[in-house]
């Protein structure tokens, strides 16, 4: 895949995908003959987990570490769940603090639908009839 249908695919801006590559968060990416990134398969796992990472509220700094614990192989695979373990475990209050915020939205948005909706409705239909109250 070229750097487009990656940044169209993630989401993601070339600058930002080019930052990761500069600092490590994912491999080198194989270039054709003519120097224009190609992204594998393998590629492209990379940069999902990045960006879920990141989307989670992983540091960069962390993310790095990650990395590097990845590429030492199985003698790092316990400190990697506890990070993970760690990430999550901050991740799920602001996860319930955003699920009471939709709550919120959500119940507000059902009383314009029950009562504010309703009533400026009356009004147009009142309007359109000519009446003058």
């Amino acid at each position: 895949m070229m750097i487009s249908e990656i940044c169209e695919k993630f989401g993601i801006s070339p600058d930002t995908l080019r930052y990761y590559e500069r600092i490590g968060l994912i491999p080198r990416i194989n270039r054709n003959k003519s120097g224009i990134r190609e992204y594998s398969e393998q590629d492209c796992k990379w940069i999902q987990v990045i960006i879920y990472m990141r989307n989670a509220g992983m540091s960069i700094e962390l993310l790095l570490e990650y990395v590097e614990m990845v590429h030492q192989g199985d003698a790092t695979i316990q400190t990697r769940k506890e990070l993970l373990v760690q990430q999550r475990d901050q991740l799920v209050p602001k996860i319930d603090k955003l699920q009471k915020s939709l709550q919120l939205l959500n119940g507000k948005i059902d009383s314009y639908e029950q009562s504010v909706v309703p009533n400026e409705k009356n009004l147009k239909s009142t309007e359109d009839r000519g009446d003058k109250t």
